[in-house]
């Protein structure tokens, strides 16, 4: 190290006792990059209102990282629930997975129960689900089930900030609380809010072939 063979970051280290993480560091030797096989986890949590989808928050507020005891791998969230929202959210360190999932192209289903203020009309339901415009650009059609009075189902496949509930409040129905409920083939009614799991290798395998088949335009009847 003394010799100047070792790079971290393009910085050549010099220091004994420098410390790197091989998982998130470009460590180089002599200009070759070491690389060292990383476990990857795949979690699935139950978001609770007030948190923040990021892994710190400049404003101090909690954040979903701090749900995680226990965990030692660096994982990140798959994607962004609002810090009012709640529901079913992926953390992984499996940077392609995550690529395929967050990718318009890829338009992996999410799910969400949303109770709104008001009861819409076939009309107003309609314009949801043929796609409305939101900041000078259309939505992609949606599917909408009404649970009962002013309790919806809503189904979208693209990931733009806080869109189901702009997509709410531009037919004049704001909403009252949001839930993610399903990401693709993910589902679980029994993880309660603020608790996570590991996805079992099943699940993993299923949400690779349901962003996999969607980027390929190939979908099952």
């Amino acid at each position: 190290m003394l010799q100047g063979r070792v790079m971290v970051n393009g910085v050549t280290v010099r220091e004994l006792g420098t410390k790197a993480d091989p998982g998130r560091d470009d460590i180089r030797v002599d200009g070759r990059r070491i690389k060292i096989a990383q476990h990857h986890r795949y979690l699935l949590l139950n978001k609770p209102r007030g948190y923040v989808t990021t892994r710190s928050d400049p404003e101090r507020r909690p954040t979903v990282i701090d749900l995680l005891k226990g965990v030692k791998e660096y994982v990140y969230p798959v994607g962004r629930l609002d810090f009012d929202s709640e529901g079913l959210l992926i953390l992984t360190n499996d940077g392609d997975l995550a690529a395929h999932l967050t990718h318009p192209s890829h338009e992996v289903p999410r799910v969400y129960e949303v109770q709104v203020l008001g009861v819409p009309d076939e009309r107003d339901l309609e314009r949801l689900r043929r796609g409305i415009m939101l900041e000078g650009r259309r939505t992609q059609p949606a599917d909408i089930r009404v649970v009962k009075p002013g309790l919806l189902l809503i189904t979208i496949r693209e990931g733009r900030n806080r869109q189901v509930r702009k997509m709410c409040e531009a037919i004049g129905h704001p909403v009252d609380h949001l839930r993610r409920v399903a990401i693709g083939p993910l589902k679980d009614a029994r993880l309660k809010p603020g608790y996570w799991r590991d996805l079992t290798p099943e699940e993993v395998s299923k949400l690779k072939r349901a962003a996999a088949q969607k980027a390929t335009g190939k979908t099952k009847n």
